[in-house]
């Protein structure tokens, strides 16, 4: 297969290169498994796509279309494969570009990019930020993020694991090689795009949970484990002053403020398939994982640390570490830290044998006794460490130890915390059946808030148990039981950074909050009847979903930080702090784009403002997915846009689907994705909050009512359409993949709530990702062009000006919005990305497959106007002639994929067509079995070359 790849600029050489590369090696594999008649055919079809974008000739486009028809059953499965995987290819070679051009402006010394740490470390400086106040800040922040189990991620680890290999030879080219070196490094890219081809990229079973935390746990081995740390050591160069001498004692440790957390394996809500079981495995395996890690650094530390008492005077306390040892083989006696290390080894060895049962060792230890925790693991680290500064080796540190210790005091023997989740309702339910049965109350959810509030709270006071082990409970209350229960063993065995948030979905009521801190108590995590104790039980985290929930919110939490149970636990917390969850997927679902983001924007200032009068530390987790629509785009725009206050070195932020292995497959992207999140924490916590305050007054009272007046509007357009317009399930459940996409084995959860076909009970996630797929990608723009025409032709206030002069001044006005407030500014660049990557000829397509003639036209006529209207209005705006007309990489980027994307999209369409009238045909009756799954195939096999193409589509 090979590429068109002329309209890139002279800069671009080496991408251009690598993508050429790539492309004629996959195209000599597909000619030869599949012989020159199907490689010539897709060689056609490229270049026929390829010619179409470039000219838009409508003769190329019905030639496109023709070509794509006539193809047959296994004809199209290769082709849906050869443009499936050039696309992956590319996403490959544009990541090595990224790592390549950063490391090119790291070695030409010019300023740092902005979004590094060294950007961030100097801008606060010059700001008069001193590194000791740095420090002292990291001692209270907290960075998170957070990996979920939710499933837009098609791809198999077997095709990633291919995937990594690929970038490494990559890498391994940019540097000079003999020529047999470059020969040999062409054969192992043709010999791995050769397994590519050969390996089945879809699953033939849905996803279990097991597999989801099996899949999450190998980033951890492939970036998180050594990366973090070097994160960590990154900013101490930074923040301290080099020592003296090389050999001196090294800066203090920086405090542990960038941790990893995890849904996977406690999110349970609308998930059947999570419970104990899966949370006990999900920490084994994290466990499991974090302990091979450990392991084969200290045997690796053995080989390193080889200095003899015959050269050396080791420090006390490192003699006795070695004297304790059981290592007694005489070639080490001159040798104290192997001695040390044999003995470390060997607790460590006992220890992960104690937690997680068998794990691969180097060597079999002697008898020892397992450390009871991480922080003894950690001191015997610390004496070895301060042995060798003793003895001027602390150049030493910095192999291989100082990493190691950084990761014990990040991942303890845990690795990640994972987070419970359930819905509100399932508490309310398990607390009925409990009150019943106990003879408390009758019917606990007949009660008004008042009520339940005094109840709850009475119960949290009450010594005697609410739960009897004489009485059988429902299957639903005991399995709600069991995850409690094995939550508190599971920090028991762990420690309590194992679990330490419960997160409930669809607060809508302080009893929703209260009802968990009750079922802790029932199961052991909180103590019964007394005072709180330091750090006791699982912080109670509400998560604000829809708009409604969202305006609730901060009433909801004051009234809950006025409790007296809450307060005393707050006090006793972590940092003294309370977490919120923000949901930007249902309130998005729920109120459209710009309302999602502008109540997500008002609800933060309010929970600020109700936080701060209490003197209680806010710290937000961002509910985000990797689509615009649910909250993606810059990580690093996103928090240096939030309102002042609201992050205050205190983030949480999920990290989900395709964006996992987007930001995290590659070590080297990895870091950098991580920099970016502590970089831009950094930034808006520490830098003059005085002055962001002021600013933001002035934009808010300059703005806000502008902004008001376009979010209703932008709301009013996105509910006429989405639940006010009769058909409009029916026209979005046929015009676009949904129906397929939950039939492709990627995750674990059921793509709905409930099975009733509606709107209201569809997950954020797959509703999202089905409008990517036909190119509509319409949760991340639709209303926003009706909200701006409307504004620009009444204005904000009550009487409606509606000369010339008097639009022209409120243009201006948009303009001021977009340049000074962060806010918005970053609102219209996120859209802009979505608007590039829609195509309205592809998405029509999409919508002849609606039986009804007159609803899909009527539909899409609105869908068309809407999209005409927002564009326009970005434009003026922004100023451009052509979107991303700021951005030339992005935009790039995509002009040149969609060329590939858009044969995929045909296709996916004829398949679809197909296949729906074949089992129209066969209702009643036996479905041939192979030609309806070849169609299937052919389905999934375009969904994952169409989410490859568009990246950050779920």
């Amino acid at each position: 297969m090979t590429t068109d790849l002329s309209s890139l600029p002279d800069s671009d050489h080496a991408l251009r290169e690598d993508i050429r590369l790539l492309g004629r090696i996959l195209g000599d594999v597909i000619r030869a498994n599949e012989g020159d008649d199907v490689f010539n055919t897709i060689e056609t079809v490229r270049r026929t796509a390829v010619r179409f974008r470039r000219n838009g000739n409508s003769v190329d486009g019905r030639a496109l279309e023709k070509l794509l028809n006539q193809l047959s059953r296994d004809n199209t499965n290769s082709v849906v494969r050869a443009f499936s995987y050039f696309l992956h290819l590319a996403n490959i070679a544009e990541d090595r570009e990224q790592n390549r051009r950063r490391r090119a402006h790291a070695l030409a010394g010019g300023d740092a990019p902005r979004g590094s740490l060294e950007s961030a470390v100097t801008e606060l400086r010059g700001r008069g930020v001193t590194p000791a106040r740095i420090r002292k800040w990291l001692g209270q922040a907290s960075v998170v993020p957070v990996l979920t189990a939710h499933p837009t991620e098609v791809q198999r680890k077997s095709t990633l694991d291919v995937h990594r290999d690929i970038a490494r030879v990559l890498q391994d080219r940019d540097a000079p090689h003999t020529a047999d070196e470059t020969q040999e490094q062409l054969l192992s890219l043709l010999g791995r795009i050769s397994t590519l081809w050969q390996t089945r990229m879809l699953r033939y079973s849905r996803l279990t949970v097991a597999d989801e935390i099996k899949n999450a746990v190998s980033y951890y081995r492939s970036t998180f484990l050594t990366v973090i740390p070097r994160v960590y050591a990154h900013l101490s160069r930074l923040i301290n002053r080099d020592p003296a001498s090389p050999f001196a004692a090294p800066a203090a440790a920086l405090p542990t403020f960038l941790r990893m957390g995890s849904w996977i394996g406690g999110d349970r809500d609308g998930n059947p398939n999570v419970g104990a079981d899966t949370l006990r495995l999900a920490l084994l395996r994290q466990a499991a994982t974090v302990f091979e890690h450990y392991l084969e650094e200290t045997h690796a530390l053995g080989a390193e640390l080889s200095m003899t008492t015959l050269l050396t005077q080791p420090s006390p306390e490192l003699a006795a570490l070695a004297a304790n040892s059981p290592d007694v083989s005489e070639h080490r006696r001159d040798e104290p830290y192997r001695r040390a290390l044999v003995g470390v080894y060997a607790r460590l060895g006992a220890t992960a044998k104690a937690l997680v049962g068998n794990v691969t060792l180097r060597r079999t230890p002697p008898d020892a006794a397992p450390y009871e925790s991480p922080d003894a693991f950690a001191a015997d680290l610390a004496v070895i460490a301060e042995s060798l500064v003793s003895h001027n080796n602390a150049p030493v540190l910095r192999l291989r130890l100082n990493a190691l210790q950084q990761a014990v005091t990040v991942f303890g023997f845990h690795l990640a915390t994972v987070d419970l989740r359930q819905s509100s309702d399932v508490h309310e339910r398990t607390l009925v059946e409990l009150f019943s049965q106990a003879g408390v109350v009758e019917d606990y959810a007949a009660l008004d808030e008042d009520a339940r509030i005094a109840l709850l709270c009475a119960e949290l006071r009450e010594r005697r148990p609410l739960v009897s082990p004489w009485i059988q409970y429902s299957e639903g209350t005991t399995h709600e039981l069991d995850i409690f229960r094995e939550a508190a063993r599971s920090r028991q065995r762990y420690g309590k950074e194992a679990v330490r948030q419960y997160i409930i979905s669809h607060t809508e009521s302080v009893s929703d909050l209260l009802e968990v801190l009750v079922l802790q108590k029932e199961t052991g995590l909180v103590a019964a009847g007394v005072a709180p104790q330091p750090e006791d039980g699982l912080m109670v985290v509400p998560l604000f979903e829809t708009i409604e929930d969202l305006r609730n919110g901060p009433r909801i939490m004051a009234q809950w930080m006025d409790l007296p149970e809450v307060k005393a636990r707050i006090k006793l917390s972590q940092a003294q702090s309370q977490e919120v969850m923000l949901g930007y997927s249902d309130s998005n679902k729920d109120g459209g784009f710009l309302t999602s983001n502008w109540e997500l924007y008002q609800a933060e200032r309010a929970l600020v403002e109700a936080f701060r009068t209490r003197h209680i530390r806010l710290r937000l987790f961002h509910g985000r997915g990797g689509t615009v629509g649910r909250g993606g785009g810059s990580s690093f725009d996103a928090i240096l846009a939030q309102p002042p206050g609201t992050v205050d070195g205190q983030i949480r932020l999920t990290e989900q689907g395709e964006v996992i292995q987007s930001k995290y497959k590659d070590a080297e992207i990895g870091q950098w994705h991580l920099e970016l999140l502590v970089a831009a924490t950094l930034e808006a916590s520490l830098v003059n909050a005085d002055e962001a305050a002021t600013a933001e007054d002035a934009n808010m009272e300059r703005y806000a009512d502008t902004m008001k007046l376009l979010s209703d509007k932008a709301f009013s357009a996105y509910r006429g359409l989405v639940y006010d317009t009769p058909g409009f399930a029916e026209y979005f459940f046929a015009s676009t993949p949904i129906s397929e996409i939950a039939g492709l084995n990627i995750g674990s959860r059921p793509a709905a709530r409930k099975s009733t076909g509606r709107i209201e009970d569809l997950r954020a996630i797959p509703w999202g990702f089905s409008w990517s797929q036909c190119r509509l990608l319409l949760p991340g723009w639709f209303g926003v062009g009706s909200a701006i025409e409307s504004y620009l032709a009444k204005g904000a206030g009550k009487g409606a000006n509606t000369s010339a002069a008097a639009r022209a001044e409120r243009v201006a006005h948009l303009r001021d919005m977009a340049r000074d407030w962060p806010f918005f500014r970053t609102l219209l660049s996120n859209m802009e990305m979505v608007l590039a990557k829609s195509d309205l000829a592809i998405a029509s397509r999409y919508a002849e497959l609606v039986p009804d003639r007159a609803l899909r036209t009527r539909i899409f006529k609105r869908i068309r106007e809407e999209f005409d209207l927002t564009l326009s209005a970005l434009k003026l705006i922004t100023e451009q002639d052509e979107l991303l007309d700021g951005n030339p990489d992005l935009a790039r980027s995509i002009r040149d994929r969609v060329a590939y994307i858009d044969p995929l999209n045909h296709l996916q369409i004829e398949l679809i067509r197909r296949h729906r009238d074949a089992a129209a045909k066969a209702s009643g009756k036996r479905k041939p079995p192979e030609a309806d799954e070849r169609l299937q195939r052919g389905i999934h096999l375009s969904i994952n070359g169409i989410a490859a193409g568009l990246r950050n589509s779920g």
